[in-house]
């Protein structure tokens, strides 16, 4: 009898590793606060708007708002712009940007001023909402420095199940065959946001548990590697 052999990503990639993760300070002059995250081969600008006033449906004295697209040449065929109206995978990751922000940001430290991340992928190669979620903290404590703000680190993380087996940090290639798909936003008081879809399978209460027992773990390197990019910037805690 032939004995089974443990499951192992394409990649080679330990289940629970991280892609590379890098930050590009700066890449635009005239924003409040701007980063391209490199998590792998997934790029993304981030770029941070700080104006005064705040929408009329503002109950806060200060606002976050998010907006997020593919641009031409981020994925394998042209990502067509979306000039009119946005498609409903853009408005949810938008939705999921902009929540992520006001879940972790004291609206009342924004002095009445409006924060905007704009984010824009570069290069997609699986995780691009979870990459602008851990890239947009960068931009905006580099904007918020303005205000004399800080926010706490939050960052997300993709989750999938395959075989049975939890892997962490999914590239396209393994985004595209997973059985479960699950997003993790953790900030440093705790969860943020848990988004977990069945895509040919369901998935158990032990393996949602085991995710989120591995996002707050890899939270640590992800906030290391976000403080290390505001020291660069001249940000101290």
């Amino acid at each position: 009898m032939t004995q089974n052999t443990p499951w192992t990503r394409p990649s080679g990639r330990a289940l629970t590793e991280l892609r590379p993760i890098s930050f590009e300070l700066s890449p635009q002059k005239f924003a409040a606060g701007s980063v391209i995250i490199k998590w792998g081969d997934t790029h993304v600008i981030c770029s941070a708007s700080l104006e005064e006033g705040t929408p009329s449906f503002a109950q806060q004295p200060g606002w976050v708002s998010a907006e997020y697209s593919l641009l031409p040449g981020s994925t394998h065929t042209r990502a067509r712009r979306e000039r009119k109206s946005v498609g409903g995978r853009t408005a949810e990751i938008q939705r999921l940007i902009a929540r992520s922000l006001r879940g972790a940001i004291d609206l009342s430290q924004l002095q009445d001023h409006t924060l905007t991340l704009d984010c824009d992928v570069l290069q997609a190669d699986g995780g691009t909402r979870c990459a602008a979620i851990t890239g947009s903290y960068v931009a905006a404590s580099i904007a918020l420095a303005r205000v004399g703000y800080r926010p706490p680190h939050f960052a997300a993380v993709s989750f999938g199940l395959m075989e049975g087996h939890v892997i962490s940090d999914l590239c396209y290639e393994e985004d595209s065959q997973v059985d479960v798909d699950c997003n993790v936003v953790w900030c440093e008081s705790g969860l943020i946001e848990v988004q977990g879809t069945a895509e040919r399978g369901t998935f158990t209460p032990a393996q949602i548990a085991e995710m989120l027992t591995r996002a707050e773990a890899l939270s640590a390197p992800l906030f290391a590697a976000q403080r290390e990019a505001l020291e660069r910037a001249g940000l101290t805690p």
